[in-house]
């Protein structure tokens, strides 16, 4: 699949980012206030979240992978040669949050992480699929999101 860079005018023509009301759970007090966090919007757009506005269509990024429950796009500061984050398209603030409340999407995103390490040629090398959860372990865009890393020596243990 070729990259191709997102345009702000044409914000969600292939899946509509769609209110999804009543669907999973509230997640947990623990998270309130973390970052902005609000439970209460979980699986809603933030208007102060990046990668809902990557989502939108209003911020541009090289999409080199899309499904109608996630996005994928070149990071922009790489530390790898390949190196890819996978997003739901709904707004869960970590991969907890996600799971917690929508554990098929959950699933969804490592799918397309695998999907994505397929297309870069990286399954035979090996890749590393990484979730940062919380400002502790180096989140800082507080939107869930699986790093896609290969192309080089990824070393035990990380960091």
């Amino acid at each position: 699949m070729r990259a191709v860079t997102a345009q702000p005018a044409s914000p969600g023509a292939l899946f509509p980012l769609v209110p999804r009301a009543g669907r999973g759970r509230r997640a947990g007090p623990e998270r309130a206030g973390v970052c902005g966090y609000d439970p209460s919007m979980a699986g809603e757009p933030q208007a102060d979240c990046l990668f809902c506005k990557i989502v939108a269509g209003d911020v541009p990024a090289t999409v080199v992978h899309e499904t109608e429950t996630t996005l994928a796009f070149r990071d922009i500061n790489p530390q790898a040669p390949t190196h890819v984050l996978v997003i739901p398209r709904a707004h869960y603030a970590d991969a907890a949050a996600l799971t917690d409340a929508e554990p098929t999407v959950a699933a969804d995103v490592v799918r397309a992480a695998g999907r994505v390490a397929e297309q870069e040629g990286a399954v035979e090398s090996g890749y590393r699929i990484v979730f940062n959860t919380g400002a502790g372990a180096g989140q800082t865009v507080f939107h869930a999101h699986a790093h896609v890393l290969a192309g080089r020596g990824l070393n035990w243990p990380p960091g």
